[in-house]
């Protein structure tokens, strides 16, 4: 069956790609990327001959009909997303559109800004004894979100929590977590444009979160990390180590060493 490639080409950082990533790119006939959000330098990377596509501008048929049409006359066609694909990617509806023309797909996973925006505030979104789950969603804004999924449900586990495109959502946010009884001294990360070169980062509390994203002008383009895994000091607490490297813990690889 024919396919396309569906890439993730990391947050912003044209080294944040995968090795597969990356080789599909530079050997695509056809480059299709979100002009809105990914790095020109990283498409510039494709081969000289590649026709070059930018597709902010064009609606969902338009898009796919472009693919459909490549596909079918024997080209190879990479279609590049920010981030990785499967969080809030919007490929359910291309693929939708690709199957019913008989074309097949390959998703390749990209670097999230999640992981970015924790990798440049050197935090552990998971913390022994502290929290040990992170929950990945948005507040709720333009798009709604299901019954089951509100943020008030979802802060009450008082796991960590990262926030996808709702930097202008903060007086909600900080409602719906202090609702959920959490603290207002709760440590926040706001990163805009992780590892882009004009990145911004914003540590504050939740009581303060509002007032200190307005203050940064920042209303797009930013994930929200918050959580008491975003404390930046909590390198500093034992009680919080791990028992992986811990000398007297024992594992498949290493026998424990008695206090």
């Amino acid at each position: 069956m024919k396919k396309i490639y569906i890439v993730g080409a990391g947050p912003g950082d044209p080294d944040l790609i995968t090795v597969k990533g990356l080789h599909i790119l530079q050997t695509a006939d056809v480059v299709l990327y979100t002009d809105s959000l990914v790095n020109e330098e990283l498409i510039a990377k494709a081969k000289p001959e590649a026709e070059v596509l930018k597709t902010a501008g064009m609606h969902l048929e338009e898009m796919v009909d472009i693919m459909v049409e490549r596909v079918n006359a024997g080209k190879t066609v990479a279609r590049i997303h920010t981030g990785d694909p499967a969080m809030y990617g919007a490929i359910m509806e291309q693929i939708a559109l690709l199957n019913k023309e008989e074309i097949g797909y390959e998703v390749i996973p990209g670097v999230s800004s999640v992981f970015a925006s924790a990798a440049v505030i050197g935090a552990e979104l998971t913390i022994p004894d502290l929290t040990q789950t992170l929950i990945l969603t948005r507040a709720e804004g333009r798009t709604p979100v299901p019954e089951f999924e509100k943020l008030r449900d979802l802060a009450s586990h008082h796991c960590t929590i990262a926030l996808f495109l709702s930097a202008t959502l903060t007086k909600k946010i900080v409602k719906e977590l202090q609702a959920a009884g959490w603290k207002d001294e709760t440590p926040v990360a706001v990163i805009q444009r992780a590892s882009w070169p004009d990145q911004k980062i914003v540590r504050t509390t939740l009581v303060n979160l509002d007032e200190d994203m307005r203050k940064n002008g920042i209303r797009k383009h930013a994930m929200i990390l918050a959580g008491w895994a975003l404390d930046p000091t909590i390198h500093e607490k034992d009680e919080y180590r791990s028992k992986l490297y811990d000398a007297s813990f024992t594992h498949g690889f290493r026998k424990g060493i008695k206090p």
